[in-house]
């Protein structure tokens, strides 16, 4: 069973919204067929090191009407504009956890999508210390808020998020569409997720940042595209800096090597795998594909750019 926590950081007696109106532009990076089934974008494919190719890791996910995104990596609105896809909220928004490259555009979806139209609370579903997060993300932005409402601009008081904190489980469920969290592995963290997306026509699996997870193996049998963080495992030696000896007992803790995925990949049957959030050490895009295959996993394999269709 999961355990639920509701925080409200900021609540109004307006409907919830639906789905989001207002883009930047027309472009439409998923069929009306991909629509329908469920389609996933890769907002952002990066990890910390800052590749201006790359935004922070965030994905989002189509179904008809309805945008649902998975983490808010740097950069996250500008991808979001680039793609098409409503700039003044989404349908929900999950975190996987709370490292720093995977929220640093918290603030920027919660502002921005407030000030693009957005005029009641974002859903947003994470682990415990995401409530506090929203909460300190309105509170140092309070002077802008404060301008925004009281100023010429008169907007509405609704810059926040209706925070769900979860440990796991079912944590959305509507008209066809579930997302799981499943409890991954990721260092110290103690709350890290992967998440399942189900509809009618596919699966969906988004690992998250995590170490090798049975948990995760058995959530992605079978799927469609297991989208997977991942490092050249050849490329694993330790680096010359203060700490650097310790950088392959990290590593293989923290994350899971490209033939790790590959042998996952290979005993959950997946129908394609897509590396994405690469610590590349150098690695190139044949020696990830090579990992994988060592792995045992014969299916297709491709490597994540921002903005690419699944």
């Amino acid at each position: 069973m999961w355990r639920a926590m509701m925080v409200v950081v900021v609540l109004t007696l307006l409907p919830m919204q639906v789905s989001a109106q207002r883009r930047f532009n027309n472009r439409q990076l998923c069929t009306d067929a991909q629509r329908n089934a469920g389609c996933l974008i890769v907002l952002g494919s990066g990890m910390p090191v800052p590749d201006p190719q790359r935004a922070g890791p965030a994905y989002a996910f189509v179904l008809g009407n309805r945008v649902l995104l998975f983490d808010a990596g740097a950069g996250v609105m500008r991808r979001v504009a680039a793609a098409g896809l409503p700039i003044d909220g989404f349908t929900h928004v999950f975190l996987t956890h709370l490292h720093s490259d995977h929220t640093l555009g918290l603030p920027d979806v919660l502002l921005t999508s407030w000030v693009m139209g957005r005029r009641v609370p974002q859903q947003l579903t994470g682990p415990p210390g995401t409530a506090r997060m929203a909460e300190r993300i309105i509170d140092v932005w309070s002077e802008d808020v404060d301008v925004r409402v009281s100023g010429q601009e008169q907007l509405s008081r609704t810059p926040g998020a209706r925070v769900r904190e979860v440990t796991g489980g079912v944590v959305y469920d509507s008209a066809g569409l579930t997302v799981t969290a499943i409890h991954v592995p990721h260092g110290a963290w103690p709350n890290a997720f992967a998440y399942v997306i189900r509809t009618s026509a596919r699966t969906v699996v988004l690992s998250g940042d995590t170490g090798p997870s049975p948990e995760l193996e058995a959530a992605a049998r079978d799927a469609d595209v297991l989208v997977h963080e991942t490092y050249p495992e050849v490329r694993l030696v330790p680096e010359n800096r203060p700490g650097g000896e310790q950088w392959p007992a990290y590593m293989r803790t923290v994350h899971t090597s490209d033939r790790e995925v590959g042998a996952l990949a290979a005993r959950a049957k997946a129908k394609l795998v897509v590396l994405s959030h690469i610590v590349r050490m150098g690695g190139t895009d044949a020696e990830l594909r090579a990992g994988v295959r060592r792995g045992g996993y014969t299916g297709p394999v491709a490597i994540a750019a921002d903005l690419s269709v699944w």
